[in-house]
């Protein structure tokens, strides 16, 4: 009996994926068309049928959107409760009613601090970490955007790490220094790549301890520990090693940095939040304004989408500055900027952001 209803499913489903996906037109203009439908609406289009499920929630979809410029960004923050649960919240910022949401949590993910998050295509990765009663792990875990679930991910880090720097280039997930099990961790790092599902070590003596930011910028990876200047160390993917960054530009990173349009923002936060720009021409840090303490609570993250930065602060309290009028509409020194209120929870810490553009 078990076998005629496997069989049955199996015919459903061979029969299904033959039907097209709009009745009396070709597969290829009925695809072009319902990728210009806006994102907020995918939700609802899986739910036509399962032909209609399995074109949004597949990579040729993105690419149909990305093709013709409709991909959307939305921002997705991985936070952490006062119980030491983690999960997501994520922000549609093209909705005429922006407000945070909470995305249901993957039931297997522990109460783990120091971990990695970075974004890769239509996916969200949460690497390693470690807890109060677990030593440092190698696991990996992946959310499908497109999808809106959790699923596993094989393999896993090949070194177990925690406190670590987490950033993607050339398309692999770049997992720096932090601390494990192994003492020479601080000066390791693993390269991702999910679409192979391989993962191997690589060290260098370049790479800092105590990594507290790091970013993408020009084909290269910066990260920054806890003691400014000569800890900080830059990536070169063209040669594969790390070097010390320079003081000009190292000295005046004193938060956490944003690239908008191949520019570098810093927000400092050592006495309230002062946003500052990196010339590239003059290799100075222009001080470009201060930000409200009323609408956001530090400390805070930062993303970008488009030319806008979005300040996320703790219980996701988020300030959008447009980094293009910014300097226009600048009062007393401080920014004008538009504000997203924060979640309905209290007591969130934001981990991490990004964005993924589907």
């Amino acid at each position: 009996m078990a076998c005629i209803v496997e069989e049955t499913e199996r015919a459903d489903e061979s029969n299904e994926t033959q039907i097209a996906l709009l009745s009396g037109v070709p597969d290829d203009i009925s695809k072009s068309c319902l990728a210009r439908v806006p994102r907020e609406y995918h939700m609802a289009m899986k739910c036509v049928s399962r032909r209609w499920r399995d074109f949004v929630c597949g990579d040729e979809f993105c690419d149909y959107r990305n093709k013709f410029n409709l991909a959307e960004s939305w921002i997705y923050a991985l936070c952490r409760d006062i119980s030491g649960g983690v999960f997501l919240h994520m922000l549609n910022p093209f909705s005429s009613r922006r407000s945070w949401k909470r995305i249901h949590e993957y039931p297997y993910i522990p109460m783990r601090e120091g971990m990695g998050f970075a974004a890769l295509g239509k996916r969200l990765f949460v690497l390693g970490g470690c807890g109060w009663l677990e030593d440092a792990t190698d696991e990996v875990y992946c959310y499908d955007a497109a999808m809106n679930t959790w699923c596993d991910v094989v393999p896993p880090l090949s070194t177990k790490r925690c406190y670590f720097a987490c950033e993607t280039l050339d398309g692999k997930i770049m997992a720096i220094g932090g601390l494990g099990l192994n003492p020479n961790a601080k000066r390791t790092w693993d390269i991702y790549d999910p679409l192979t599902r391989t993962c191997k070590s690589c060290s260098d003596v370049n790479i800092v301890p105590e990594i507290e930011d790091s970013f993408v910028m020009d084909g290269r990876i910066y990260i920054r520990g806890g003691g400014g200047g000569s800890s900080s160390a830059v990536y070169s993917a063209s040669s594969g090693i790390w070097e010390l960054m320079d003081d000009d530009m190292a000295s005046g990173w004193r938060g956490p940095a944003v690239v908008v349009a191949d520019e570098l923002y810093v927000l400092d936060q050592t006495f309230g939040a002062t946003l500052t720009m990196w010339c590239k021409e003059t290799r100075m840090w222009i001080r470009i304004g201060k930000l409200s303490q009323l609408v956001m609570k530090q400390p805070c993250r930062l993303v970008s989408i488009g030319n806008s930065i979005f300040v996320i602060g703790k219980d996701c309290s988020t300030v959008v500055i447009d980094v293009e009028n910014v300097r226009k509409t600048t009062m007393n020194g401080v920014m004008v900027c538009s504000s997203i209120p924060k979640t309905w929870d209290d007591d969130i810490d934001v981990i991490s952001c990004k964005s993924v553009a589907i």
